[in-house]
C-alpha cells in the first residue's frame, strides 16, 4: 500500500505511562507486527517522523538530509573523533 493510497490522518491518546496504540493502517503500512521496533525523529522543521527498524539501512538514507549543508569528508569525520577523544582525555 503506498503512502499516496493512505492519504489520512490517524490519531491515538497517549497513556499516564506514555504509551500509544498505533492504528492498523499506520502498522499495516509500515509493516509492524508484535515486538517490532520503531525509531522517532524530529526533524529541523520539528516535524516528528516514525521508522520502523526492520528496514535494510540503505533505505533510511537522506532522512535527515538539510539542504545547505556540505557533506563531511572521511579527513573531517577523523578530525571530529580525535577532537572528541581529546575532549575525554
Amino acid at each position: 500500500m503506498s503512502l499516496a493510497a493512505l492519504a489520512a490522518m490517524f490519531s491515538t491518546t497517549v497513556t499516564d505511562t506514555g504509551q500509544i496504540t498505533l492504528p492498523e493502517e499506520v502498522r499495516q503500512h509500515l509493516k509492524l507486527t508484535s515486538g517490532s521496533r520503531v525509531e522517532f525523529v524530529i526533524d529541523e522543521a520539528g516535524q516528528v517522523k516514525i521508522f520502523p527498524l526492520n528496514v535494510a539501512v540503505e533505505t533510511l538514507s537522506g532522512i535527515l538530509y538539510r539542504p545547505g549543508t556540505q557533506p563531511a569528508s572521511l579527513i573531517d569525520m577523523d578530525a571530529a573523533i580525535a577532537e572528541g577523544v581529546n575532549d575525554w582525555a
